[in-house]
């Protein structure tokens, strides 16, 4: 698992166009040379990121580089709080900082902002 986070240049909102190429500055730099077939990325519902509309912007800015013909692979994080006053730990299906258990706001997001590089399958040498 490579674990690396992406940051992608320009405004905070981090369009998937520009995710995209950022995702292929890093894969081009850890793949040394070697043909990419998939790659898996993990991204947190938090992050606000369209997984299909990613899926599809791979296809366009990976297309005249090594990386042509690869295949991203997206795998949805569900978002998790824990409440700091009662302990308790949930996954959000709306994003409702409140803890289920206990009422309190007192909340840490725990997950749901990942957004990695988690694995690079290579073809045969």
């Amino acid at each position: 698992m490579y674990g690396l986070r992406i940051q992608a240049e320009g405004d905070d909102r981090m369009h998937e166009l520009s995710i995209c190429k950022s995702i292929v500055d890093i894969v081009n730099r850890h793949a040394g040379g070697r043909d990419v077939r998939t790659v898996h990325v993990r991204v947190g519902k938090l992050r606000q990121i369209v997984p299909d509309t990613l899926v599809y912007c791979w296809s366009l800015v990976n297309e005249e580089t090594p990386l042509a013909g690869s295949q991203l692979q997206v795998e949805s994080v569900p978002a998790a709080i824990r409440c700091t006053d009662c302990n308790h730990t949930q996954t959000l299906d709306d994003p409702i900082l409140m803890c289920a258990s206990c009422a309190g706001t007192n909340v840490e997001i725990v997950a749901g902002e990942e957004f990695l590089i988690t694995s690079l399958e290579l073809s045969e040498a």
